[in-house]
């Protein structure tokens, strides 16, 4: 029986959906051990978060009010105490997650397993699954250390479902602070300006583009309206970033975000190795280049040959026409 501490990730108050990633790994390997899920909301506005999160099907949800914005020395020392109790702590593996959980892992002397995109029980032996070598290999990997943290791609684990039901909300003292703490000052969290486009990781659609669009207004003119008639996210590769086309935040590859939306399409991306590593775990991926020997071939589920310069507003037309 293996219990598991969810840590909870929190931006306005509010827990994102990144923390539904986790629960659902939660809920996998409690389902296959016999074991139960908490989860720990920590940081500003702990209480609200964890009034929101009593609905998904944990024993108990935990409120750790702690106040000036996020630094992981000033959260792992709680996290690490509650976590003592527990077989697995897991985070998303976010900026926030991949930031916090070496911090909790190394004051609790757990193992780590990273980026995992699957979770196996068998015989009371949890086995992770996780991508290397840029999605070429998996690798299989089991924690020996009574404790172990664990941190899920967000991309690979549907997010959890409210069950139902309310589970009990219970406030958490506060451990004191890593003495690294009082080196360490939050200033500000510069958020990009709010889109009526979905959240990138968590898309349904992602329509992504390259160099090939050629310039800023390509992502603008040419590839917006195709974005928004299929009322998806936009994502770029770091080439398209690097030119300074679209802004760093919205890279897809492994110098960026991980997303497996239900369409992909990549739109004058020749599809180098560290682009596909962000994006190949999409259920159908369909790519626009006039290329026919583009890398992006090799994962594409329908490939256009053609000048992305006629064939996107053609596209884009005829689906707004469909939807009509």
């Amino acid at each position: 029986m293996t219990d598991i501490l969810v840590i909870a990730e929190l931006l306005d108050g509010k827990a994102r959906k990144t923390t539904h990633s986790a629960i659902n790994l939660a809920k996998q390997i409690a389902a296959g051990t016999g074991g139960a899920f908490d989860v720990l909301a920590i940081g500003d506005g702990a209480k609200a978060a964890a009034a929101d999160l009593a609905g998904f099907g944990a024993r108990k949800v935990f409120a750790t009010q702690i106040d000036g914005g996020y630094v992981a020395e000033k959260y792992a020392s709680t996290i690490a105490a509650l976590g003592k109790g527990y077989g697995v702590v897991t985070v998303t593996a976010s900026t926030y997650g991949k930031d916090l959980a070496p911090h909790v892992a190394a004051k609790l002397g757990a193992g780590v397993a990273s980026d995992i995109s699957g979770v196996s029980v068998e015989g009371g032996t949890l086995t992770y699954k996780r991508q290397m070598y840029a999605g070429n290999v998996f690798g299989f990997v089991q924690l020996t250390t009574a404790i172990a943290v664990v941190s899920p791609r967000q991309a690979e684990f549907e997010p959890a479902q409210p069950s139902g039901g309310a589970s009990p909300v219970e406030d958490y003292a506060a451990a004191a602070a890593d003495a690294a703490a009082a080196r360490i000052e939050f200033i500000s969290l510069e958020q990009t300006a709010k889109s009526a486009r979905p959240e990138l990781s968590e898309a349904a659609v992602v329509v992504a583009g390259g160099r090939g669009l050629k310039s800023a207004d390509g992502f603008t003119n040419v590839l917006g309206p195709l974005v928004d008639s299929l009322g998806g996210a936009m994502g770029a590769s770091r080439a398209a970033c690097d030119a300074g086309y679209i802004a760093n935040d919205l890279q897809i590859g492994q110098t960026g975000k991980v997303v497996a939306p239900k369409l992909y399409i990549a739109v004058g991306i020749s599809g180098a190795i560290q682009h596909l590593a962000g994006m190949k775990g999409s259920k159908v991926i369909v790519a626009i280049n006039k290329d026919k020997e583009a890398p992006v071939a090799q994962v594409a589920d329908y490939f256009l040959v053609a000048d992305l310069f006629k064939a996107v507003p053609e596209l884009t037309e005829a689906i707004k026409k469909a939807r009509a």
